[in-house]
């Protein structure tokens, strides 16, 4: 088993659990999120190729001028592998793509009208660093939270680990579907069983 089949095999346990505690709430949520990062995922085309079908990919892009095209060229490879696509923050991005989602940043936060009209249209899931954007972020009904960073993490706009036990209780106040962001990957993500994880997402985790 390599280190992406054995973080999906943990992701899978999560959601199962997640699930049998909230019913259908987050039934159509994905249990691995890979994130492209233009600095860290020189490839991500080549990542999205070995993720397991049925998991989600976010695609950052970050204002690139080349973004139309590169996501083209990747949400068509997550079609091809029975994926589920979402654009980060560019909702007019999103619309072209034919994205299933969208995720915003934690600094969108308290735009709680914004998310409930892009929320009739794509899946959203948004970022959440600490206990203030959560509760914002439940008020605005996103569909789950991405919280981070959880353990270390080579993100250069990574702060410090928030640990299992901080991550634990800000999913309990989240009270929907959480994430769990932020140096995880097969082994660390065995730590996150009984914290609430409803899934995993990662960057460096996913890359084989």
């Amino acid at each position: 088993m390599n280190s992406v089949e054995g973080l999906a095999r943990t992701a899978r346990r999560l959601r199962a659990t997640s699930l049998a505690k909230r019913g259908r709430a987050g039934k159509h949520l994905p249990a691995v999120l890979f994130f492209t990062d233009p600095l860290r995922t020189a490839d991500a085309e080549a990542v999205i190729a070995t993720l397991p079908r049925g998991s989600g990919v976010v695609f950052r892009a970050f204002g690139a001028p080349d973004a139309l095209a590169l996501g083209r060229r990747l949400a068509a490879a997550a079609r091809r592998g029975g994926l589920r696509f979402w654009v980060g923050a560019d909702v007019g991005l999103a619309v072209a793509l034919k994205a299933y989602g969208v995720h915003l940043p934690q600094r969108l936060a308290g735009r709680a009208g914004v998310h409930r009209a892009i929320r009739r249209r794509f899946c959203l899931t948004a970022a959440a660093h600490d206990g203030p954007a959560v509760a914002r972020l439940r008020r605005a009904g996103v569909d789950a939270l991405v919280i981070s960073p959880v353990f270390s993490s080579r993100s250069p706009s990574a702060g410090r680990p928030l640990g299992v036990m901080a991550f634990a209780r800000l999913a309990r106040q989240a009270a929907l579907p959480v994430y769990a962001l932020g140096g995880v990957n097969a082994a660390s993500a065995k730590r996150l069983g009984g914290s609430g994880a409803a899934g995993v997402a990662a960057i460096d985790g996913l890359i084989v």
